[in-house]
């Protein structure tokens, strides 16, 4: 039987010194499982995120996919059209737009949340559907836009045949990058494109209205892109592979790469993730599958949110309820764990450093990392540069190749 390989995800995980006394998150956090593999295997840095290319998980986990950014990625709003299969015309123009709360949707206005109080799907969905009903330049013949709502604040925009138009060159900053900061920038940029500040204003004027008892109050555009195609994953590498995460970025990646995309009820991108659901459906695929994908977003989440504590915990709960279990189903198994990119709390956002990684598995000997950090990650001077050759490093040494 084929060897099984695990990509073992977790969202943001890397930090910086002094998240919790001295340490990073990683290091104060309780990871006795991928602390041993670490010792046992090869740990080193890789760099997910190509020079001048933004640090989000979208180019990120591209890289990790095995994907070149610099030459696949068009937007993170195609990406999440991908999951939800929309189909997109060649000339269409797709924005990811969160639902969030902003002090006043105006100049001197801030950014308090990028996700509305994470707000749930369940509250977001009638919002997005009653904007993209009642705004003016939504629905209907003629319509400049369709609001396409998606899960939790992560919602979509769709500008049918705009993909050479002005506002594809727009740069509006992703709301998780501005948390407390003013959006007057972001409104100056929108007034050049008009008939989307105007939508953007509805908008705003519409959530306040009496009725709306969330905290999201204005929409925000952003990452905007043609439609997305990826060559085909299982033809690249020779593995039958699968994604598993509550996030659309993820899945409509592994969607456009032709993987199975494995839904896992309870999975909510949070600490309180269904992390037994979570490796249950691995272990399940993997019965006939080679490949999972197995991705956790609560350190990142933590991270935005600058709890240090919450961050620790979410990684210790990684190690604990998915590493742990996941090793102990597949002993001959071949292990990737990484982040996509760092989040650390002194920022609230990513940032472009190169990212810790461990590779274990049968037959490996250590490489000099005592522990799964990003110090001991960089003290073995193992440097993989550019970052989406990582899973083809991986694939050699794990005899795969």
């Amino acid at each position: 039987m084929r060897r099984k390989f695990l990509f073992l995800v977790a969202d943001g995980m890397g930090g910086w010194p002094g998240e919790l006394g001295k340490a990073t998150a990683m290091e104060a956090a309780s990871t006795p499982v991928m602390d041993q593999m670490a010792r046992e295997g090869l740990s080193g840095l890789a760099r997910t995120i190509p020079p001048g290319m933004p640090p989000g998980s979208d180019v990120a986990n591209m890289a990790l996919l095995g994907f070149d950014p610099a030459r696949h990625h068009t937007g993170r709003g195609p990406i999440e059209a991908a999951a939800q299969g929309l189909q997109l015309a060649d000339d269409d123009l797709v924005w990811r737009c969160n639902v969030v709360s902003v002090s006043s949707y105006a100049p001197g206005g801030l950014m308090l949340d990028y996700s509305s109080g994470h707000i749930s799907t369940e509250q977001s969905r009638p919002l997005v559907e009653g904007l993209n009903r009642d705004c003016s330049s939504c629905s209907g013949p003629g319509a400049r836009f369709r609001l396409l709502p998606g899960v939790q604040y992560r919602h979509l925009l769709v500008q049918p045949g705009a993909a050479s138009s002005p506002e594809a060159r727009l740069a509006i900053r992703p709301p998780h990058d501005i948390t407390g900061q003013p959006i007057d920038q972001d409104l100056e940029a929108l007034a050049a494109i008009p008939h989307l500040r105007a939508l953007c204003q509805e908008a705003a004027e519409r959530l306040a209205a009496p009725g709306n008892t969330t905290k999201a109050n204005a929409i925000w555009p952003w990452g905007q892109g043609r439609a997305l195609k990826l060559p085909g994953f299982e033809a690249g590498t020779g593995l039958r592979g699968a994604v598993i995460s509550a996030v659309d970025l993820i899945k409509g990646l592994g969607r456009a790469a032709g993987m199975e995309v494995l839904d896992v009820e309870g999975a909510t991108g949070l600490l309180d993730t269904n992390y037994e659901g979570k490796v249950r459906a691995a272990v399940d695929f993997l019965q006939h599958g080679d490949f999972a994908f197995v991705h956790l977003e609560g350190p990142d989440e933590c991270g935005h949110g600058g709890d240090a504590p919450g961050k620790a915990e979410a990684i210790a709960r990684f190690d604990a309820r998915v590493v742990a279990p996941l090793r102990q189903a597949f002993p001959e198994g071949l292990f990737l764990i990484t982040c996509d990119h760092l989040t650390p709390i002194a920022k609230r956002t990513h940032v472009e450093d190169p990212v810790p990684f461990l590779l274990y598995g049968p037959g490996m000997s250590g490489n000099g990392a005592a522990a799964f950090s990003e110090a001991e990650a960089a003290a073995t001077g193992l440097s993989i540069d550019p970052g989406h050759t990582l899973l083809e490093f991986a694939l050699a040494k794990g005899g795969l190749r």
